[in-house]
């Protein structure tokens, strides 16, 4: 039976998120992580579902909201949370993602920085991600807040829609 840190190993995580698994259980990392985007990663790495993985996404570009100044960044995370309670198709998902995309390739280009994330949300598949990368270009230009600022409580969000998820298919991954 593999560890969690050999799991976290093989998928290539980053350095200090290794560290800090030590030789914790899965039930300890999910529990004790306060970094969101280290619990959203690996239930992306597991292959959590889609609508899952988008719920999560759509939450968490929630807590930057009030950094949005444009109405397809807004109006893609809203699609996401729909999305994620099955209440948006894919098609409504996939057109929020185009927008949000859109919006922020024009709020870096106001910025000057339109090829590194412009690239960057264009390569999101998820209108959450393409939202979230509106919402930092938007508030790069406005005040800037450290991603670090909001780590808890999108570990918080993680833990309470997918928590239990990420530990029991984490735990199966292990088994096998």
């Amino acid at each position: 039976m593999k560890t969690l840190k050999e799991l976290l190993i093989e998928f290539d995580a980053c350095k200090p998120a290794r560290e800090w698994a030590g030789d914790r259980t899965v039930e300890q990392f999910v529990n004790d992580c306060n970094k969101g985007t280290w619990l959203a990663w690996l239930a992306e790495k597991i292959e959590l579902d889609k609508r899952s993985l988008v719920l999560v996404g759509g939450h968490i570009a929630n807590t930057v909201r009030h950094l949005m100044t444009d109405e397809r960044s807004t109006r893609a995370v809203d699609v996401c949370i729909a999305y994620g309670e099955g209440k948006a198709s894919e098609e409504e998902l996939e057109e929020a993602a185009m927008e949000a995309t859109a919006a922020a390739r024009a709020t870096w280009q106001a910025a000057g920085l339109a090829a590194a994330k412009a690239a960057c949300a264009a390569s999101s598949a998820e209108a959450s991600w393409a939202a979230s990368e509106a919402s930092s270009a938007e508030a790069s230009l406005s005040a800037w807040t450290p991603i670090e600022a909001n780590q808890k409580e999108t570990a918080d969000i993680c833990r309470k829609y997918i928590g239990q998820a990420i530990i029991d298919k984490t735990n199966k991954l292990l088994t096998q």
